[in-house]
């Protein structure tokens, strides 16, 4: 028959276990892993982090980053340099066709509308 005894842990099995730690030096160790993260952010700033990331990517692969990013700014300034012409030639256009032609039209419905009420009012006349 098996018997079956309850044992308590205590800190000196603990210690004596090469696989375990005790629960002072587990906290301890979170506790210094923070105090370490918060020291490189106090000392380093951004551009730094950036800067040392430099040395990781290869000198023919940051040219060649460096070289698209050149060509798509100088594509999008053309674009937008194009897209700016248009839109001045356009309004410009408007203004200068579009603004005396309006002008005109409504000029010319005046005159209908003058002529429609002098015709009523002959036909005023005539009827009395």
């Amino acid at each position: 028959m098996v018997k079956v005894e309850i044992v308590e842990e205590k800190e000196q099995q603990d210690s004596r276990s090469p696989y375990s730690s005790p629960a002072s030096s587990r906290t301890s160790s979170s506790v210094s892993l923070s105090s370490v993260g918060t020291e490189l952010d106090g000392e380093e700033s951004f551009y730094e982090r950036i800067v040392a990331l430099a040395d990781i990517i290869p000198p023919t692969t940051r040219q060649s980053i460096s070289s698209r990013i050149g060509k798509t700014a100088g594509l999008l300034k053309g674009t937008g340099k194009v897209v700016g012409n248009l839109v001045w030639i356009l309004t410009t256009s408007a203004l200068l066709v579009g603004l005396p032609l309006a002008l005109v039209l409504e000029d010319e419905a005046k005159i209908v509308q003058q002529e429609k009420e002098m015709l009523a009012q002959q036909q005023g006349a005539q009827v009395r």
